[in-house]
């Protein structure tokens, strides 16, 4: 009998029950007229519909989740520049895993799979522990909660540092909102920024600068036109309520992504450079911190140890049409 007849005979081994999807068990919630899909691999958000239409640009169960769809970015969101920072006087290295810029991106969880703790027709709550590895010696234990309702979506995520020492840390998300079809020029959106984080080539800020008066500016609900969008924003307008919002029309309706106070940044893109097709859909990203944090300190958490940070995020459909 060679090594691969014992691996199979093996008692501990279940059954094939045919190919898994790329992101692993599929949660569906629904509430309503909504319906949600997360998915267990990077506790991510593959797919959600009010009234039969589509608020977010997702994937479907058999792909790899492309282009970051859904995904949730922790560590830190966005890019890390040549995947290296100091913190109390140690470098730390990071992989390299965006090579064609030499950049550490979008975290460590979102390919892992995450333990379903909790389970009810309409929310999910799932954990992850991240553990400590090269470039980032630190533990977090991980939880994120997906609930619809009235209001729509809502996600909150929580860290809490478990290990010894302070950990830096940062969280965002991924959603593309959808457009209902075609390219985004007659889209209106409304972002709530006054100010716009200028990046290089590589994608690091560079330089903050006033929107006032740009092609960036999104305060008044515009046409997004020709403009190309990959930016972060910040110094963000808010409610009452604390949260700032982000509005997105079309003739079919409008859709609103919504941040609260542990969220001072968004991320706004136009997907021009996405190999999966570019310009069909708005990646928001709700951020804690700007791009490449880990080294200019620009929002970082420094997370003690025992200590949890929590923040919440939502999608809301709009019944009437922006356009």
């Amino acid at each position: 009998m060679d090594g691969s007849d014992r691996l199979a005979r093996h008692p501990n081994l279940t059954e094939p029950r045919g190919p898994i999807a790329p992101s692993g068990e599929q949660i569906e919630l629904a509430f309503g007229d909504q319906r949600a899909v997360v998915t267990e691999v990077g506790a991510g958000l593959r797919s959600y519909f009010a009234d039969g239409r589509a608020l977010v640009d997702g994937y479907e169960p058999d792909e790899f989740a492309p282009s970051g769809r859904g995904q949730l970015l922790i560590p830190w969101p966005n890019r890390i520049e040549d995947g290296s920072y100091e913190l109390d006087g140690r470098r730390h290295q990071l992989p390299l895993d965006e090579p064609e810029r030499q950049n550490a991106i979008h975290g460590l969880v979102r390919w892992s799979a995450w333990r379903i703790a909790e389970r009810e027709n309409d929310s999910a709550v799932l954990e992850h522990v991240l553990h400590p590895r090269p470039g980032y010696p630190f533990s977090l234990a991980l939880r994120v909660e997906y609930s619809l309702s009235d209001d729509g979506l809502t996600v909150r995520t929580a860290a809490a540092n478990v290990g010894a020492e302070t950990a830096p840390y940062g969280m965002g998300a991924h959603p593309y909102l959808a457009v209902g079809g075609g390219r985004v020029d007659a889209t209106e959106l409304g972002v709530p920024a006054g100010t716009v984080l200028e990046a290089n080539e590589r994608g690091i800020p560079v330089v903050a600068a006033p929107v006032e008066g740009t092609e960036l500016d999104f305060r008044i609900a515009r046409a997004i036109g020709t403009t190309k969008l990959d930016h972060a924003f910040t110094d963000l307008e808010r409610g009452s309520d604390g949260r700032a919002t982000v509005e997105l029309g079309t003739r079919d309706g409008e859709t609103a992504l919504w941040v609260d106070e542990a969220y001072p940044y968004l991320m706004v893109f136009t997907g021009d450079t996405l190999p999966d097709g570019g310009r069909r859909s708005v990646a928001v990203e709700p951020m804690t911190c700007a791009p490449n944090a880990f080294r200019s300190g620009d929002g970082l958490i420094r997370l003690e140890p025992e200590q949890t940070h929590t923040g919440t995020w939502g999608i809301s459909p709009v019944a009437g049409p922006l356009v």
